[in-house]
């Protein structure tokens, strides 16, 4: 008597890498809210002017000094300006800083990391000058830039469009230490481990073990770096605005806001909440996702 035998059965693809990425991530509570709270905001600041349709910058002195109402449910400025126009026109200008300038810090910091990595004559100097970076002062450096560049590329590019390459240059060259620090780390232990020494021994070329080999397996200290420096270019712009050495008056950013509501403070309090609390959410939201991020891209965390 034969014995009937079920036939095989079909190999389960390989679980791709980035469904356990994902299933961690969800496992962290804060992580998932922050970053439905950071999409929110950018819809809200790219997409609301569409819906919106009132200019930031138009005045209607008849209107100034309102409060909350229908026509105007943030209120109204000192020249009449309508707060929700320009809180998402504010909004936008400074997200699209802290994305440009981080995407900077980010090409810089990873640039020198890994050539300090890979190349040990290079890791001294690209080390030593990475010191030196965070010994300068941040803040007063920015200060001197703003003051220094400010005309000559106003006049180049245009009084706004000068300014947002004054600023996104001047946080980029000035944020990318952590990030070069971190991929150097990384990169010294990569280059050790079996695939990059069998990738050498056939003959592979210094470009092509740090292109298909090195910098994938860096990706994870990066995106956690990018996340976390949004965050830190947004409050480093809004500084800068806030002390009057950003944007023009009448070209709104967070920063902008806060200080021209300053001398408004006691009678009309509410026109300080709503920027700081949307920098406060911003900023909270991208730190709550780099957070969770950087769990996520973790194996051995997800391994537990």
């Amino acid at each position: 008597m034969t014995e009937i035998t079920a036939p095989p059965q079909p190999a389960r693809p390989p679980r791709s890498q980035w469904l356990d990425v994902w299933d961690q991530f969800k496992t962290h509570r804060g992580a998932l809210i922050g970053g439905i709270l950071f999409i929110l905001i950018v819809v809200a600041v790219y997409l609301g002017p569409y819906l919106w349709g009132i200019d930031p910058t138009g005045i209607d002195i008849r209107a100034r000094n309102q409060g909350p109402s229908w026509a105007h449910p943030f209120g109204t400025d000192q020249l009449g300006r309508d707060m929700l126009a320009r809180m998402m026109a504010g909004g936008a200008t400074s997200v699209s800083v802290g994305i440009t300038a981080m995407l900077l810090a980010l090409f810089l910091g990873s640039f020198v990391g890994i050539l300090a990595g890979y190349f040990r004559r290079l890791d001294g100097p690209l080390m030593r000058l990475t010191d030196l970076f965070l010994a300068l002062p941040l803040l007063p450096l920015l200060l001197v830039m703003m003051l220094l560049f400010r005309e000559p590329l106003s006049s180049a590019f245009g009084l706004e469009r000068g300014i947002f390459i004054l600023i996104v240059v001047s946080i980029g060259i000035t944020s990318w230490m952590p990030t070069a620090r971190i991929v150097r780390g990384d990169v010294l232990a990569i280059k050790e481990r079996e695939f990059v020494l069998a990738a050498r021994s056939i003959g592979a070329t210094d470009t092509r073990i740090i292109t298909r080999h090195i910098l994938p397996n860096v990706l994870s200290p990066v995106m956690v770096s990018a996340t976390l420096g949004i965050a830190s270019a947004i409050i480093t712009e809004s500084a800068l605005s806030f002390l009057g050495l950003g944007f023009p008056p009448d070209f709104p950013t967070w920063g902008r806001l806060l200080f021209d509501a300053t001398d408004y403070l006691q009678q009309y309090p509410e026109r300080v909440f709503w920027p700081g609390l949307a920098i406060s959410l911003t900023v909270l939201s991208v730190n709550y996702l780099g957070d969770g991020l950087r769990d996520a891209l973790d194996p051995r965390i997800r391994k537990r």
